[in-house]
């Protein structure tokens, strides 16, 4: 597959910036049907955990097991292994969220993944400040899932201004091969953007999962 990487580089950022931490380090963007598995509507949250995957692999060598992001046949049999799926799941169009992702992070890279419940959508701005210190001190990718919102995606940074707090989201949602649209496109139609926090849906709850992995930048 050819991936495409750093997709969130060279997007402008929101108006009059007072603060910002970005993802540092190298990922690969992971959506549907990059690998020629057509998952459209149940494998967003399996494509978000391989873009976290992604960065593990990439981190070098001694600091992360070195080996490349599982697949989704891979995840489904090392969540049937670990005894939190029946034997049924694999091979199944079953969805996975961010309490599946921090199992398959341990077990694929011995990386704990720190869930972190968010009650409401309008509680979100609660968590700026964990999100600000995961990123700055050099942490990977977030995955970030919910009940009426509960369409997976990453988070990549996080900013604040006079016109208010933005996450940087990742959205695993696009269909096509790896690489059919250029970054710039994937920019251009809102596949990787900087959302307001009042975008996201107030009744909904969030869960994020974020990587206890640090590269020390």
């Amino acid at each position: 597959m050819s991936l495409l990487s750093g997709v969130h580089l060279g997007l402008p950022f929101p108006a009059a910036l007072q603060r910002v931490a970005l993802v540092s380090g190298s990922y690969c963007y992971y959506h549907y049907g990059c690998d020629g598995v057509d998952d459209r509507g149940w494998g967003c949250g399996y494509r978000t955990l391989q873009t976290v995957c992604s960065w593990l692999g990439a981190a070098g060598p001694g600091e992360a097991v070195s080996r490349p992001a599982p697949s989704l046949k891979e995840i489904q049999n090392a969540l049937v292994e670990m005894g939190d799926k029946p034997p049924s799941f694999a091979g199944s169009r079953d969805w996975i969220g961010t309490v599946e992702a921090a199992l398959c992070l341990d077990h694929f890279y011995a990386v704990p993944g720190r869930l972190v419940h968010v009650p409401r959508g309008q509680s979100l701005e609660k968590e700026l400040e964990t999100l600000y210190a995961h990123f700055l001190g050099g942490g990977p990718p977030v995955m970030m899932g919910g009940d009426r919102d509960n369409s997976s995606k990453g988070l990549l940074g996080v900013c604040s201004g006079p016109d208010g707090h933005h996450l940087l989201v990742l959205d695993p949602h696009y269909h096509g091969g790896a690489g059919s649209l250029a970054k710039e496109e994937l920019q251009a139609e809102g596949w990787v953007c900087w959302r307001e926090l009042g975008t996201f849906e107030r009744g909904s709850f969030y869960n994020l999962c974020l990587p206890q992995f640090k590269t020390g930048a």
